[in-house]
Order: C-alpha cells, then sequence, then structure tokens
C-alpha cells in the first residue's frame, strides 16, 4: 500500500513525536512488547546512527528491524555473517557482462536502508572493516569507484553474547562507531502469553503495510538537528563524559566520537517525547546505551563481576545533576 508522505506536515516536535507513535503501533503488530528496544532503534534512526544488538538467539531481532524498514518504506537486507564471507559479498561486485563486453557492477546487501549484520563477529576482521567503512562513510568503494548508498542508511549488527567459539571480537575502534548498543531482552509472562495467544497457528509476523516513507524521517532528523542543548545539559553530558576517564574501575573511558554520540541520542530521545530542548532525563535515557561498548573495565573490575553498562550506572548515580538543567 503506497503512503503519501507528511514530510510536509512535519514542522516541530510534536510531530514527531506522532511519527514515533505510528511506528511504535505499526511495529507492535509484529513485535509484543519491547518498548525500549523500539524507542532504542528509533533514536539511532533519528540521529542518523547505527545499533549493536546484543541478544540471544529468538528474542526476535531480525523481526523488529525488518518491521522497522517496513513501517518505513525502506528496503531491508539481512547479511549472515561466517567466516568465509568476504567484502565483494557485502558491498558488491563488477561482473563482465560477455554481450555487452563491459563490467556490470551487481550491488551486495548493503545497498538497502536498514542492513541487519547477523552475528557481525562471526565475520573475519577484513569484511567487518569493509561494513563499518560503509557505515562511517555512507558509500562503498569498489575497484577504485566509490558508489552512494541509499538514503536512510542504518545498520543493526547482532552478537550473541552466549557461543563465543570462532569468533573476531570487534575491536574498540570499531564498536565506537555504532552510536547504541541496545538488547531486545527476553519478554514478560503477560506478553510471551499474549504473543502465543496472537500467533497461534501462524507463526510468521505478519506483513506490514509503511505508516511512513523516507521524506518523513528526512525531515525528522532536521528538527532533531536543531533541538536545543542549553548549557547545563551540555556541562552534564561533558561532566558524564569526564567521569568515564577518571573513574578508577575502567582503562578506556569515552571518547570524543562518545560525547556527540550522547548529545545526538539525547537531542532524539527528547524528540521523541515532543520536547524541543534536552533535559537531564533524557541524557540517562540513553547513557548506557550510548557508552557502555565504548569504554573498557579495568581488569580487577572484571573479575570482581562488574560489567561496563554497570559501572555507567554507578556513574550516573555519583554525578550531580544541574539544579537548572
Amino acid at each position: 500500500m503506497a503512503v503519501q508522505s507528511t514530510a510536509s506536515q512535519i514542522g516541530d516536535t510534536d510531530a514527531v513525536s506522532a511519527l514515533a507513535e505510528r511506528l511504535r503501533e505499526n511495529v507492535a503488530k509484529c513485535i509484543v512488547g519491547r518498548r525500549a528496544a523500539v524507542d532504542q532503534l528509533l533514536v539511532a534512526m533519528l540521529a542518523s546512527g547505527h545499533v549493536l544488538i546484543e541478544d540471544l538467539p529468538g528474542t526476535g531481532k531480525t523481526t523488529l528491524c525488518k518491521a522497522l524498514a517496513a513501517s518505513l518504506d525502506c528496503r531491508f537486507t539481512r547479511i549472515q555473517c561466517t567466516p568465509d564471507l568476504v567484502p565483494a559479498d557485502v558491498l558488491g561486485v563488477n561482473i563482465f557482462d560477455a554481450q555487452t563486453r563491459e563490467f556490470e557492477f551487481r550491488q551486495g546487501p548493503v545497498f538497502a536502508n536498514v542492513v541487519l549484520a547477523d552475528e557481525i563477529n562471526r565475520a573475519t576482521p577484513r569484511t567487518q572493516s569493509a561494513l563499518l567503512e560503509a557505515m562511517q562513510e555512507g558509500q562503498v568503494s569498489v575497484d577504485g569507484e566509490t558508489r552512494k548508498l541509499p538514503s536512510p542508511f542504518m545498520v543493526a549488527a547482532t552478537l550473541n553474547p552466549v557461543e563465543m567459539e570462532g569468533t573476531f571480537p570487534l575491536p574498540e575502534a570499531q564498536l565506537d562507531r555504532f552510536l547504541l548498543r541496545v538488547s531486545v531482552g527476553y519478554p514478560t509472562r503477560e506478553e510471551e502469553s499474549e504473543m502465543l495467544d496472537r500467533f497461534r497457528g501462524s507463526p510468521a509476523p505478519p506483513e506490514l503495510d509503511p505508516v511512513a516513507t523516507p521524506d518523513d524521517v528526512f525531515a525528522a532528523r532536521r528538527i532533531v538537528q536543531v533541538i536545543r542543548v542549553e548549557a547545563p545539559a551540555r556541562d552534564y553530558i561533558l561532566a558524564l563524559i569526564e567521569a568515564t576517564r577518571a573513574s578508577d574501575k575502567l582503562r578506556l573511558g569515552a571518547s570524543p566520537r562518545a560525547a556527540l554520540a550522547l548529545q545526538s541520542a539525547a537531542q532524539a530521545s527528547a524528540a521523541l517525547d515532543g520536547r524541543g530542548f534536552v533535559v537531564p532525563d533524557d541524557v540517562k535515557h540513553v547513557a548506557s546505551a550510548v557508552l557502555a561498548h565504548r569504554i573498557v573495565a579495568d581488569s580487577t573490575a572484571t573479575l570482581r563481576g562488574q560489567d561496563t553498562a554497570g559501572i555507567v550506572s554507578e556513574i550516573l548515580r555519583s554525578v550531580p545533576v544541574p539544579l537548572d538543567a
């Protein structure tokens, strides 16, 4: 079903919030619950970022990303990462056409709006680098020729936190390229009961009609970019970043790119709530998803069973919130 673009109607943060609500309701036809995970994907989309989804198999990662793409009338592709995957399998390849006697470029699966890189840590570092370069630059280079990727463009890469045998962990510099690290998580008992009732006899999720267009995303992004971040909120962001660098539980604190990511994600979070300015709760809401995968715990903290998400939570409790924010 074709959808008429409502980009001209999106002129303020209330319209961005309304757009987000339409997307939530449409995705909910395929995914029961998972409101937090849906909102985090929306934050990444509105902030022009990418998402690392670290969760167990069967929790709905693929369904969630596919539902978001369908709701936005965007093209979705899925890349199953394996050790024998090579960059050409992701980016595309030039094939010689014997009839025209010319090389023809065959696009790889990265030429889509929403790309799911399933179990990215099973791909070799060379293939990982090719995908991450496409994420950063929004373009690919094959045989010396540069080609632009579609827009909007978002990569959702998954990691299985249990099966680590035969994997190639992403180095810190590459993890830093992801705006957010999220977890879908198990549903509650009530949500799982509803899921069993709703999809009884039909395990495949329903096909979704789009409720928005890429133009709506572009318009919403322009609004997010001008969400106000006043001095108190900005100082709070800087205080959190500095606290990660000063923590004796971390051997690697947050980078300047992390500070920019935290601000962008907070702006998107504010827009989802229909506000034109960032408040400390926006920063707190996205801080763990933005920072936890960008910092590295000290060996002592690791031996004590402390992970980076827990350390970020401690920092959030210890850093005072500006009173006039």
